[in-house]
């Protein structure tokens, strides 16, 4: 048991440092100017292993949120109702400035989702990894057709929300003034979510 979890530290490891190492060049340079073989030297591993831990390119940049995909589903699951728990969590990520929800004023956090967002490649894995995150959703909420509705309106609300907090803190607005905003276009959203869905409020 100690051995595999020794292997599997020094294989997310391994996911961690090529990953950190692929976003900086990408920000650096950008996503389209810098090839997997740089990617691969400046890691100092081989293409072919490079390849073992991240099939595609944009997995590079994408390893990051990668952890959040079910995350809608986990937090809906914990009740005491999905809506509620959803909100509470939303509203604890923008209390601690989590990246997730688009209120951190970080520059490398503002450079990801700049280069994430901005990058045609990257934007429509970001719109995959969305999709799954709202089907694994659906599948929490019962799986059936009102399901699948309800996770597709949840995960606009909180999309949309991020990015909005995104936008105006890239465009120079002060954290603080955002945040307030924040909190109170997350609570009214919600409030529309749960008047809209009462059976999952």
């Amino acid at each position: 048991m100690a051995e595999i979890g020794l292997r599997e530290r020094k294989k997310r490891r391994m996911y961690e440092v090529v990953s950190d190492i692929a976003v900086r060049l990408f920000l650096e340079k950008g996503f389209d100017a810098v090839s997997v073989a740089e990617v691969a030297a400046a890691a100092e591993i081989s293409k072919p292993t490079l390849f073992r831990y991240f099939p595609a390119k944009e997995d590079l940049v994408l390893y990051r949120i990668a952890d959040h995909e079910r995350e809608a589903a986990r937090v809906a699951a914990e009740g005491p109702t999905p809506l509620g728990a959803l909100r509470r969590h939303f509203l604890a990520g923008l209390e601690r400035r989590d990246p997730v929800t688009g209120l951190n004023d970080h520059p490398e956090v503002l450079a990801f989702h700049t280069l994430l967002y901005g990058t045609p490649a990257l934007a429509a894995r970001v719109h995959r990894y969305q999709e799954r995150s709202e089907a694994a959703l659906a599948d929490a909420l019962g799986g059936d057709l009102d399901a699948r509705l309800a996770a597709g309106q949840i995960a606009a609300v909180q999309r949309i929300l991020a990015l909005e907090n995104w936008r105006r803190i890239a465009a120079g607005e002060p954290l603080a003034h955002v945040g307030a905003d924040a909190v109170a276009a997350a609570e009214r959203a919600f409030g529309r979510l749960e008047a809209g869905l009462p059976h999952l409020a």
